[in-house]
């Protein structure tokens, strides 16, 4: 069977997203799901596989800059909308996909790729690497109470419409995003994302609510949340399942925790993707009663090794020679010296020098953002230290005081 894998013009977008909600079970998006969607679309940067008329197989990538190890805001091919159709599997079509994709990537100039995998086999043989995690918690409030630090009393909670807080809530993210590999800098458009909210994601919930923190008249925190009541013999057992909570400082963090563990009729509340050092771990005084669950999150693929590498910082100077392997992107195959100064230069050139670790391109997208250790990575077999020592101060180099984490989507 033949089918034509070309871009997308903007008036094949109907189509293509057609067989993006067919493949993803047949369930319709909700038309203010669809017309976000639409509205966030860059059809030119996406690309289809057709069978005559019918659209068979999907792949998008959003113009993103993500924040890397060392604060730098890195120009990233947000991969999204993957799909091929039922009647079209094994025929090559993802794998073309992926190949035309890269591709892409590469001539458009931006080092690195990465995707939330809607199974976390899939991608790994196009060379990307699960890089973050995923916490999800849901916390007994019944049961733990919480340990406020000093000032939380001073801050004001106060609700908000979701749409009327908008502006407060971005600058909170825009600067909490800056600190934190990992995070997407939001671009025009991208704020319709945190307040969609269709009724078919609620979960039985209320619409989505907002509260806002405030410390001498200025926002420094919120938090989106729905209520999904719930009643039992002996009373209720309602849930507060939180969308999106951030903030600038430690009391203004706590005050809204306490206001979610205060919320009247409910007992719990739930958090789908939370950091996985997030500092209500350490709020809480009974974390056996928030039944911690970790997943994948964000997948890397570093599309250009030496660009990548480049454009992120280190925690400690390193020196040290890769062997890359990396044959679906065979440019970046083979050695290269990274070399990191203490006073923050960087390079990444190829060399003739012996390997001193060697690892393949999704297990260095793994460790790319500071989350996932060399040495870790080492212990399942899938680094090897071809000279004694440099794993170590690799690994050192590697990792990131804060934790990479992805808060949402795309």
């Amino acid at each position: 069977m033949n089918t034509e894998l070309r871009a997308l013009s903007a008036s094949e977008w109907d189509a293509w997203f057609g067989c993006v909600e067919l493949a993803f079970g047949g369930v319709p998006f909700s038309p203010e799901s669809r017309e976000m969607y639409a509205s966030l679309a860059e059809p030119r940067r996406a690309v289809g596989h057709w069978d005559g008329a019918e659209c068979v197989g999907t792949a998008g990538a959003y113009s993103f800059r993500v924040t890397v190890p060392g604060g730098a805001a890195v120009p990233a091919a947000g991969v999204t909308m993957v799909s091929v159709s039922s009647t079209h599997r094994r025929q090559g079509l993802l794998t073309s996909m992926m190949r035309r994709q890269l591709d892409d990537v590469r001539a458009w100039g931006e080092p690195i790729a990465m995707l939330m995998a809607s199974e976390p086999g899939i991608y790994g043989r196009f060379g990307y690497g699960a890089a973050t995690v995923e916490t999800k918690l849901r916390i007994d409030t019944t049961k733990a109470g919480l340990a406020l630090p000093p000032g939380t009393d001073g801050v004001r909670v106060r609700r908000s419409s979701p749409a009327q807080a908008l502006a407060a809530c971005e600058a909170v993210y825009a600067r909490l995003a800056a600190d934190r590999p990992g995070t997407p800098l939001r671009r025009p458009g991208w704020e319709q994302l945190p307040v969609n909210d269709p009724e078919s994601a609620r979960g039985g919930g209320s619409p989505l609510q907002c509260v806002l923190a405030e410390r001498d008249g200025e926002v420094t925190g919120y938090v989106t949340f729905h209520v999904r009541p719930a009643w039992e013999e002996a009373g209720p057992r309602g849930t507060v399942a939180v969308r999106d909570l951030a903030a600038l400082d430690p009391a203004s963090y706590a005050a809204l925790w306490r206001y979610l563990f205060g919320i009247d009729l409910t007992t719990a509340v739930e958090c789908a993707n939370r950091p996985p050092d997030d500092a209500v771990l350490r709020l809480v005084t009974d974390v056996r009663r928030c039944e911690v669950r970790v997943r994948d999150g964000l997948y890397v693929r570093l599309v250009d090794v030496a660009a990548a590498l480049e454009a992120r910082g280190y925690r400690t100077p390193v020196d040290v020679v890769l062997e890359v392997e990396d044959a679906f992107c065979p440019w970046n195959e083979g050695r290269w010296r990274l070399t990191a100064g203490a006073d923050g230069t960087v390079t990444c050139r190829r060399t003739a020098d012996e390997p001193e670790l060697a690892l393949s391109a999704a297990d260095l997208g793994a460790a790319y953002l500071g989350g996932v250790s060399l040495t870790m990575l080492a212990g399942a077999g899938k680094v090897r230290e071809l000279r004694e020592g440099a794993l170590a101060s690799a690994a050192l180099a590697f990792s990131s005081d804060v934790q990479p984490w992805c808060p949402h989507g795309f």
